[in-house]
């Protein structure tokens, strides 16, 4: 038997972003918009099968080519002639529909291996079965021999992703380690260049390291070309080893995600939008992050836009090392309601931020209002659609200039939704009260955590001139007292500085302010909630992150002893802290289970949330803070991975209580998301059931011009480094 936690299980909630009606209130200018950005995105979230593992590529060809010939309703008839059940058609179609949610073989969230559940001989047995191998048997024998060791491999290296010897990585060539990642990020902060949108490949010549730093472009000459000043690529001798730094990946992608933010720029709303689609353009031709940046720049100036969007290499939470970004796209409509309540939210954010717990010094000097809206997904290409975004991650920006805050009401909406037999951990008496109030208080979260969290601190940093963004002579530390000693220097960000734990622990900051912000009656207040009902918010809030801390054991491993996703380990250390705390404010315990298998319980005692709670949050925030504005990665590490550590020993075997969580885990939804086609002159929203042979209909029908292009040049970029893996 195959461990569970290595397959999607075949009732697996599966779920349609509905925005049929916010998007038949556009206007034909704005459908035309949205339609070619999502057209991007769609192409550039492709990007996502080759950064995740050497086969992802291979087996999303395979499957789109079983898939045009024969739609799931009509490979039903041909998977009962192969000899399957009707139960393991569904995991081929489950196995299917979770490689395009997840944009390759390791789920998006937790970042573990997942196989189908069904037993090779059969899968085989449906492909040689296939319209696809009759009419091609060569083609599809040789897309099968190449890829069907790792459809199926569990080999320990294989079960997830890492660095080395930890897992599968293909931001980084197979003989790379964290040493060579460090060098590498030392290279290019010493070359002002950012890792965002790069890959590392590492050979040995004579004896030498060699190094390619590969930027993701459309152009693939290295030499300066025409609309560049000067261009990033050479070959650079660095601390005795070779570093080349050349352009041209996913030259395919890029190019496409380019034509078509050509094509929306000409239904731009106005001239912010028009020079930030510019922008993008021109970094993803030639590979420039500084103009991403500039297109940042301009987004963030595109205020209260009827159509909202984000593209580009976003989130680092996948790389390892923390510093090269996953791509991204997405295109929403803003729900005007519930964007209402941010905005008054965004008003108040100027009282609010006093009320954190650290001294004023260490917060920004002055506070950059954002947009804040609620906005209904159209589009979220790239592995997996989160509930709030707060972009762009650029510090310089963010610090000084501003950013964005974005939650997606309509993922909200369906995503958390929970039944009742499906909750676990929970006494029967706050299951009911979870049930009801989960929705609300999430809401209330995410907007504290996106806007409060990831909007607030400062970061001290001395700049290339020698210049102090604080007072040396009065800022001193609220922790010891003492005068500030560290910052961050030149070009250093929190996240090459923090690498490896930048992600999480920022995310582990936002949450925390979430929790200690939502015992304030004003926030309450904008979110509608009073009263009774607003005590009843705040207590399923906590009880939501201690349950969720619970819950984040799942992405821990054991063997490694690493974690897998960002914010479950952020969530495992505020229960690990509130733990802590004592006073029978969270009670964690083993018990049995009605099913007599091992079960667990945990506890908040909410009249001790406004005390006990908060004063423990209050000072974990403060010193989370303080070790993120000072650069002191030495301290902010010690603190964090004391806090991570899952061990056997002390008051709670959380060893033992992960076997329990897996035992019990529910997986993760899944997406089914409609696709527009331009008909005429009006743009057409084609939508799709909630189910796994939905979410499949919608990739067949996803690139209808040119899928046959688009697969072919797939395979060449994984064939390209097939050896870079071994």
């Amino acid at each position: 038997m195959v461990d569970s936690q290595y397959y999607l299980p075949n009732d697996i909630g599966i779920s349609a972003l509905d925005c049929g009606e916010a998007f038949r209130l556009l206007s034909p200018k704005e459908q035309l918009y949205a339609h070619y950005l999502s057209r991007a995105a769609w192409y550039g979230g492709l990007v996502v099968l080759v950064q995740t593992s050497p086969e992802s590529p291979t087996i999303y060809v395979l499957l789109q080519k079983i898939f045009r010939k024969q739609p799931p309703a009509q490979l039903e008839a041909v998977a009962t002639a192969a000899g399957l059940s009707s139960e393991e058609y569904q995991a081929f179609l489950v196995y299917a529909a979770g490689l395009y949610a997840n944009m390759g073989n390791y789920k998006s969230f937790g970042d573990t291996k997942f196989i189908p559940n069904l037993p090779k001989e059969k899968f085989k047995a449906l492909v040689w079965e296939s319209q696809a191998y009759k009419e091609n048997p060569g083609e599809i024998e040789t897309l099968w021999n190449s890829c069907s060791h790792f459809l199926y491999s569990l080999e320990d290296k294989q079960k997830q992703l890492g660095l080395g010897d930890k897992g599968i990585t293909t931001y980084f060539s197979g003989d790379c380690c964290l040493e060579d990642a460090e060098l590498a990020q030392k290279f290019l902060d010493s070359k002002n260049l950012s890792a965002y949108n790069t890959r590392l490949f590492k050979k040995e010549s004579d004896g030498k390291r060699c190094y390619e730093v590969r930027l993701a472009s459309a152009v693939k000459k290295d030499c300066t070309v025409e609309g560049e000043a000067e261009t990033p690529c050479s070959t650079f001798e660095f601390e005795g080893a070779s570093f080349s730094v050349q352009r041209g990946d996913y030259a395919f992608l890029m190019e496409k995600v380019s034509q078509n933010l050509e094509k929306a720029k000409a239904y731009a709303a106005n001239e912010n939008q028009a020079k930030m689609l510019e922008e993008y353009i021109r970094s993803f031709t030639y590979g420039s992050v500084d103009a991403h940046k500039e297109g940042s720049r301009f987004w963030i100036k595109d205020k209260g836009p009827i159509v909202e969007s984000y593209i580009g290499f976003i989130e680092s939470y996948r790389d390892p090392f923390g510093s090269r970004g996953e791509f991204e796209g997405f295109v929403a409509v803003v729900n005007k309601a519930m964007s209402a309540r941010f905005a008054q939210l965004v008003s108040s954010a100027e009282v609010l931020l006093p009320e954190l717990p650290w001294p004023p010094a260490f917060e920004k000097d002055r506070f950059l209002k954002p947009d804040f809206t609620s906005l209904d997904v159209l589009t979220f290409a790239g592995s997996g659609i989160p509930a709030g975004i707060n972009i762009p991650n650029y510090d310089d920006i963010r610090q000084t200039e501003g950013f964005k805050n974005v939650s997606l009401g309509n993922v909200l909406a369906v995503a958390y939704a929970t039944q009742k037999e499906k909750l676990t951990f929970l006494d029967e008496k706050d299951k009911d009260l979870y049930i009801k109030w989960k929705g609300p208080s999430f809401e209330v979260q995410v907007g504290l955590h996106e806007l409060l969290g990831h909007g607030s601190g400062k970061l001290f940093v001395k700049d290339d001139k020698g210049k102090f963004n604080f007072d040396q002579a009065e800022v001193r530390n609220p922790e010891t007292g003492e005068l500030i000693s560290s910052w961050y220097k030149g070009s250093e960000t929190w996240d090459s500085k923090f690498s490896t734990i930048a992600s999480s622990y920022e995310e582990c900051r936002a949450e925390c302010v979430g929790l200690y912000l939502c015992l304030n009656k004003q926030v309450l207040s904008i979110f509608g909630h009073e009263g009774e009902e607003a005590e009843e918010v705040i207590y399923v809030n906590w009880l939501n992150m201690v349950r969720a801390g619970l819950l984040g054991l799942e992405f821990y491993t054991p063997e490694s002893k690493s974690w897998r996703q960002a914010h479950m380990q952020a969530r495992f250390v505020i229960l690990r802290v509130l733990l802590e705390a004592g006073e029978g404010l969270v009670t964690l315990s083993k018990t049995t289970g009605a099913d007599g298998r091992p079960d667990a319980l945990i506890t908040l005692d909410r009249s001790k949330i406004h005390t006990v709670g908060k004063s423990a949050i209050q000072k974990f925030l403060c010193k989370l803070q303080v070790h993120k504005s000072t650069a002191d990665v030495e301290g902010g590490r010690a603190l964090y991975e004391g806090y991570s550590a899952v061990t056997s020993d002390g008051s709670h075997n959380f060893l033992q209580l992960r076997e329990t969580v897996l035992l019990r885990k529910e997986a993760r939804k899944m997406f089914v998301q409609a696709n527009t086609r331009v008909k005429g002159e009006a743009v057409e929203l084609e939508e799709y059931e909630s189910s796994a042979a939905g979410l499949v209909q919608s990739f067949i029908q996803r690139f209808p011009e040119d899928a046959e292009e688009v697969e072919a040049q797939l395979l060449e970029l994984a064939s390209r480094d097939a050896t870079c893996w071994c």
